[in-house]
C-alpha cells in the first residue's frame, strides 16, 4: 500500500459522497495503491450507512465504527493505527481542506521529508471570534511550549510510515496529534492553501471542545501554567507581606488606623482567587495523569472491514466484532 487517507467522521452524511468522489478523482491519476479509511466516531446520522454502501462497491474503502463518540483526535489515532500505507494523509470530511492538495503533499513527501503539513493562508466562512481565538491559541501555544508547533495549521497533513510508528509509541489519553508530530521531529515542511467554507452540515467542534483541545495541547506540551501558578504565589505572598508591614506600621507607629472590613475582604478574596486558580491548574495536570494511569483503551471498535484487526492478547474478553486497543500497545 502506497497511500492511506484517514478520514474521521462525525455526523457528516451531507459531505461523504462529495468527499469520496473528489478523493477518487484526485487519487486515481496518481497511479498509487491507496486506501480510504473512514473512522465513524459515534455519528448519529446516516454516516455509517453511507460508508458501508461505499465499502460494498469499492474495495479500497475501509471503515471502523466506534462503539460511541471518543473524539476527533482519538478517531485520527485509530485511523493511523489501522492504516497500511507507506504514507498517510489526515483529512477532515467537511471539505474545508481540499483533497486536490494531496498530490502536492505526496510529491513534497517524496523529496525526503517525513511530514508535510498544510498551512492555512486564509480561512473562509468562519466568524471573527473563531478566527481571533484560533490565532491567539496557536501563538500562545508556540510561545509557551518547548517544541516548535506550526501556527495556523490543523491536522490536514501527510506523514510517513516512520512517523506513524513513532505516534503509536505515544500512549497518552489526551491526544493532540499536531503537537505530537512536532515533538517527534524528523524533516518537516509545509504547503500553503486557502481554506474553504464547510461544504455541508454543522461542525462538531463546539467552543467547549475547542477549549478542551486547547487544554490538551497546553498541558501536554508545556509546564508554563504550573510555573505561572508558582510565580503568582510568590507575587501574592510578596504583596501580602508588604500589606502586613503597612498594617503593623499604621497600628503601632503612625496611629493612622481605621478598623474596617473592606481591606480585609479584598485581601481574602484576592488570595482565595489566586489559590483556586493554582489548584485548578494543578488539577488539570493530575486529571491527565490519572487518565493515563488507569490505562483504559483509547477506543473500542464495534465493527470494521479492515483485515487483520484483532483485539490485543491482554485485552479483556469482548464480543467477537469488537476491538479494544490498549493505549500502551505499540
Amino acid at each position: 500500500m502506497d497511500l492511506s487517507v484517514v478520514i474521521p467522521i462525525y455526523n457528516e452524511e451531507a459531505n461523504i459522497h462529495a468527499l469520496y468522489h473528489r478523493l477518487r478523482g484526485v487519487l486515481a491519476p496518481m497511479q498509487v495503491a491507496y486506501e480510504l479509511i473512514f473512522i465513524n466516531d459515534g455519528s448519529r446520522d446516516r454516516s455509517l450507512e453511507l460508508i458501508r454502501e461505499l465499502a460494498a462497491h469499492d474495495p479500497q474503502v475501509r471503515y471502523a465504527d466506534f462503539s460511541r463518540n471518543f473524539g476527533h483526535q482519538i478517531a485520527v489515532t485509530a485511523g493511523l493505527d489501522v492504516s497500511g500505507g507507506e504514507a498517510v494523509v489526515i483529512i477532515d470530511a467537511d471539505l474545508q481542506d481540499p483533497p486536490e492538495l494531496i498530490p502536492a503533499l505526496y510529491a513534497k513527501l517524496q523529496e525526503g521529508y517525513e511530514v508535510v503539513y498544510a498551512k492555512r493562508r486564509t480561512r473562509q466562512g468562519e466568524s471573527a471570534a473563531k478566527l481571533l481565538t484560533a490565532k491567539l491559541f496557536y501563538r500562545l501555544l508556540a510561545s509557551i511550549t518547548h517544541i516548535s508547533i506550526p501556527v495556523d495549521t490543523g491536522d490536514f497533513r501527510i506523514v510517513s510510515r516512520k512517523v506513524v510508528a513513532a505516534l503509536r509509541q505515544m500512549p497518552e489519553q489526551n491526544k493532540f496529534i499536531r503537537g505530537q508530530i512536532s515533538w517527534i521531529g524528523y524533516r518537516q515542511t509545509y504547503l500553503e492553501y486557502d481554506r474553504a467554507e464547510r461544504a455541508g452540515g454543522a461542525t462538531g467542534y463546539t467552543y467547549s471542545k475547542m477549549i478542551r483541545l486547547a487544554l490538551d495541547g497546553i498541558t501536554g506540551f508545556s509546564d508554563a501554567p504550573l510555573k505561572a501558578a508558582t510565580l503568582s504565589g510568590f507575587l501574592v505572598s510578596g504583596v501580602a507581606f508588604l500589606v502586613m508591614l503597612y498594617t503593623l506600621y499604621a497600628r503601632f507607629i503612625s496611629g493612622d488606623y481605621q478598623p474596617g472590613w473592606a481591606s480585609l475582604m479584598i485581601s481574602i478574596l484576592f488570595l482565595g482567587g489566586v489559590q483556586l486558580i493554582a489548584v485548578g491548574i494543578i488539577g488539570e495536570y493530575i486529571a491527565r495523569l490519572s487518565a493515563n494511569v488507569r490505562q483504559r483503551p483509547l477506543y473500542i471498535i464495534s465493527d470494521t472491514n479492515v483485515g487483520g484487526v484483532h483485539p490485543p492478547p491482554h485485552a479483556a474478553p469482548t464480543p467477537p466484532a469488537s476491538l479494544i486497543r490498549s493505549p500502551h500497545e505499540s
